[in-house]
Parts: C-alpha cells; sequence; structure tokens
C-alpha cells in the first residue's frame, strides 16, 4: 500500500510506495475466495453418489418411467433404498433414481403406513381430515394400506 502524505499550505500530495508484503500480493478478490470455498467443500471426485447414479441408472424416473433430458436432470433424486443415506456402494445397489413427485409419494406412504400401524413414534403426523364418528384407521384406504403392511411384514 502506498504512504501518502500532505504538505501544510498548498495541497501538494507526495506519495511514497512501500515494498510490498508477500501477504499484500495474496489477496484475492471476493469472487475468488467465494469460488475458492465452493469448490473446497465439493466432495472429491468418485464420492459423489447423486452423479454415479445418474451415470450408472439414467436420467429415468425408476418408478413412474418418464424419460428427464439433461436440462430437467435436477427433478430427478437419489432413493436410498434401505433408507440409509451413508450406505452408498460403488454398484449403486442402494440406489434408485426418483423424480421429485415419486420420491415424495414414496416418503409420504411411509410416514402414513406409520401412522395407521400405529408406529409413528415421535414423528409429527397430523391429519388431513379428521371425522370424529369415524375411527382412525378404518375406510378402504387404511385397509389396503393394513394388508399391504402385513404382507410387507410376511416378505421380511
Amino acid at each position: 500500500m502506498a504512504k501518502v502524505t500532505f504538505s501544510s499550505k498548498w495541497g501538494s500530495v507526495k506519495m511514497q510506495k512501500r515494498p510490498s508484503s508477500p501477504a499484500a500480493e495474496v489477496t484475492k478478490s471476493a469472487e475468488d475466495l467465494v469460488r475458492e470455498i465452493k469448490n473446497s467443500q465439493k466432495s472429491p471426485a468418485g464420492e459423489d453418489y447423486r452423479e454415479k447414479s445418474m451415470a450408472i441408472n439414467g436420467l429415468v424416473c425408476a418408478r413412474c418411467g418418464r424419460e428427464f433430458p439433461e436440462s430437467k436432470r435436477h427433478l430427478l433424486t437419489v432413493h436410498h433404498k434401505d433408507g440409509n443415506h451413508n450406505n452408498n456402494p460403488a454398484d449403486g445397489s442402494n440406489w434408485e433414481n426418483l423424480c421429485v413427485y415419486c420420491h415424495e409419494d414414496v416418503h409420504s406412504r411411509g410416514v402414513l403406513a406409520e401412522y395407521i400401524d400405529g408406529k409413528g413414534k415421535g414423528k409429527e403426523v397430523s391429519l388431513v381430515y379428521d371425522d370424529s364418528q369415524v375411527a382412525v384407521g378404518s375406510g378402504l384406504l387404511a385397509e389396503k394400506l393394513q394388508k399391504a403392511l402385513q404382507k410387507n411384514k410376511q416378505g421380511k
């Protein structure tokens, strides 16, 4: 940084440059710093399971079969079949690509099934429609879900 001195009467300015220190040369623009921070936060190559899943399974929803163009790939998510987000085998056996709509459906069905089965432990579950005359867990949808839960329990 330059040292600036002012004279007294007529306002003449005398500038004197100091030798720059190595720390002064290292100053970077804010954009460069932000870019470096973002790059350092990215997972190292080969650890991004989303990109691996897209490469293995393609840009297709495994549930509804909808194909996505490259410009709409952000609408595809990776669903962990066993529910463990830390289980990321290299062969992709625990992943399936689901569109955001199917992914939401999969997870909301799980919450609904736990509620009907009475296992909604500590989860915040609210009823959309509460009819005090009808017992909770009755109706055609509830029966179908209970049958599906029983089949699921027998299959395990």
